[in-house]
């Protein structure tokens, strides 16, 4: 459940990254050439218009690679939670929120004295 939460929060990220990237284009658009056509402008526009387009693809890429990470770890969280329930109907038992425990040893025996007295079933706690 951890895992899937992590994944869409990572999703959130994304989306907010993907936001941040739109306005930061529609922002540079808004400005324009005010630094013109003549020699020291374009030497400056030169300069300015690669790096705004790194900047720009950068932002894609990472808003996609962000992307990426949560749909895995979502993925992820699917496989354990599968592999959880395939584990503890092997015990004869559901997985889910609650654990369910066994008596490791009797209340009164053991070698350690003061130690657990049960052993989940769903090793996933």
């Amino acid at each position: 459940m951890g895992t899937a939460r992590r994944g869409a929060g990572v999703r959130e990220t994304r989306r907010r990254t993907g936001e941040g990237r739109c306005r930061l284009e529609r922002d540079l658009g808004a400005l324009g050439t005010p630094w013109g056509t003549d020699r020291p402008g374009s030497g400056f526009a030169a300069a300015y218009g690669p790096a705004r387009g790194g900047l720009v693809g950068g932002l894609r890429g990472l808003a996609g690679g962000v992307g990426k990470v949560g749909t895995g770890l979502h993925a992820m969280a699917e496989r354990t939670t599968d592999t959880d329930t395939s584990a503890a109907s092997g015990f004869g038992a559901e997985a889910g929120n609650g654990v369910t425990a066994v008596a490791a040893v009797h209340p009164t025996t053991g070698a350690t004295p003061g130690a657990a007295p049960a052993v989940p079933k769903d090793m996933s706690v």
